[in-house]
């Protein structure tokens, strides 16, 4: 389910709606139009304490009732595949459409299965939100994945390693392909991240490389 009361609340705060978006696990769209249905409601943080996420959506969304005939997904078994390589939200629910299929029952579109899990995520494991001051943190790392480039001399594709580096509190990133990772390249990669920055952070945090 969506976090109605924290976005209403980040809201109170002056927080962007991409900051938002991102700390509630929600898409952009959504945290505008539930910001919109809040005026709309003339509510305002703070909410009273048993006003919750559910009451919100019921106020907000009448006409779509308590979803009956829906098949739950198991999330615990998506939180598991979520920690395996290559695996995505996107590839779970439609593995998720196609056993509802097979069993004849009514799925969850993508977006609300996606939110229902975010909002499972929540509630089962310790969550901490950073506040970051601006250009104090950078966060590298090289990315898990290779993508494949055309070697232009040989005509061959060969790996690219992909090499990030973001802003912790606006979140703006620089990203690079390197043919490997090695240290000359890691360097390299730092000092074009800081020339494309206009300057270098306070505090710089790896990955575990």
């Amino acid at each position: 389910m969506v976090n109605y009361r924290e976005i209403i609340k980040l809201k109170s705060e002056n927080f962007s709606n991409a900051a938002i978006a991102v700390n509630v696990g929600s898409s952009r769209n959504t945290v505008a139009a539930v910001i919109k249905l809040a005026e709309t409601h003339e509510l305002s943080w703070p909410l009273p304490e048993d006003l919750s996420n559910h009451k919100i959506e019921r106020m907000f969304y009448p006409e779509r009732g308590n979803n009956e005939g829906y098949k739950l997904p198991d999330f615990e078994f998506i939180h598991n595949e979520l920690a395996k390589p290559g695996v995505t939200l996107t590839l779970l629910w439609a593995e998720y459409c196609e056993k509802c299929e097979q069993e004849h029952s009514i799925p969850y579109q993508r977006t609300q299965f996606c939110d229902k899990y975010r909002s499972f995520a929540a509630t089962t494991k310790a969550t901490l939100r950073i506040k970051h001051k601006p250009g104090e943190v950078l966060e590298v790392d090289w990315v898990g994945d290779t993508i494949p480039v055309m070697d232009a001399a040989l005509g061959v594709e060969v790996p690219a390693y992909v090499f990030v580096a973001t802003l912790s509190c606006s979140m703006y990133s620089y990203v690079e392909a390197f043919p490997d990772m090695k240290s000359h390249n890691w360097i390299e990669a730092h000092v074009h991240a800081y020339n494309f920055f206009g300057g270098s952070t306070r505090i710089l945090v790896p990955d575990n490389l």
